[in-house]
């Protein structure tokens, strides 16, 4: 199989995350499904696409409370309701891939994926495997999933990414954010927040001290969830703001913008 590739493309950016209602960012999502077929077609390389929920995900799931776990009837109709809704947003988000190009498939991670205690600890990739072998390109997004202790709770994009990447050998993994990066401090409430360039271990605990979590409504951890499932897999990362024109093709071509993360 050629060199994996696996993007993670956050849904802040190809929905309207603050929207109280269902959105999508068409406007974002059909420049970045053009973008990403374009490196494709040309680097020939294999990949995966996980995609955030947004505000098809994340409000409903802190109004029911889903990720908490089942404990009434009526939280059952909530966990199928909110996966009808991501399957919704994944049908969306692959008729644009498809649209601009490549061979992109739906796939369901909460079909064969089980958590426990809010955590991944089994997902069968053979199905994905073969999808990438046969040159398909997956698409996988956040969803509520069976947990064997809770009954529910929320398989995100950012454990589903790592994990894959661990079991695929991925060779990098892309994370496609609504801010430039990781910053010592929150840069939408400090104008001197500084970037960091650079993740590695001699700078991890300092780094661990610094994050926090999203503005928006996020269910999963924001920031600090995204980069605390990257730092335990030995695998490099790369975040980018990918509401900038060319930013993920950038990250494709391992330009120095955003923060990367070597483990």
């Amino acid at each position: 199989m050629k060199d994996l590739i696996i993007l993670k493309i956050g849904g802040s950016i190809i929905t309207d995350k603050f929207s109280k209602i269902p959105k999508v960012d068409s406007k974002n999502l059909k420049r970045i499904s053009e973008e990403i077929a374009s490196v494709y077609n040309k680097k020939k390389i294999s990949l995966i696409i996980i995609h955030g929920a947004g505000s098809y995900g994340h409000v409903i799931v802190k109004e029911t409370r889903i990720n908490k776990g089942i404990k009434t009837e009526r939280q059952l109709k909530d966990f199928a309701e909110t996966q009808r809704l991501q399957n919704e947003l994944n049908s969306i988000v692959t008729k644009y891939f498809i649209n601009a190009g490549l061979p992109a498939i739906p796939c369901q991670a909460s079909s064969f994926a089980v958590m426990e205690s809010g955590r991944l600890v089994d997902m069968d990739t053979s199905a994905i495997k073969g999808l990438l072998e046969t040159g398909m390109v997956p698409i996988l997004y956040g969803v509520p999933a069976f947990d064997k202790t809770q009954k529910c709770s929320i398989l995100s994009g950012d454990q589903i990414a790592p994990y894959l990447a661990v079991k695929l050998n991925a060779k990098k993994i892309i994370h496609a954010t609504n801010v430039d990066g990781v910053f010592d401090k929150d840069p939408n409430k400090y104008a001197n927040a500084k970037l960091i360039p650079e993740i590695n271990s001699k700078n991890i605990n300092q780094v661990k001290q610094w994050l926090n979590g999203s503005i928006a409504t996020d269910v999963t951890g924001g920031m600090f969830g995204k980069v605390s499932e990257l730092l335990e897999i030995g695998v490099d990362s790369h975040l980018v703001n990918g509401l900038i024109d060319g930013n993920i093709v950038r990250a494709f071509k391992d330009e120095k913008i955003g923060t990367i993360i070597r483990v």
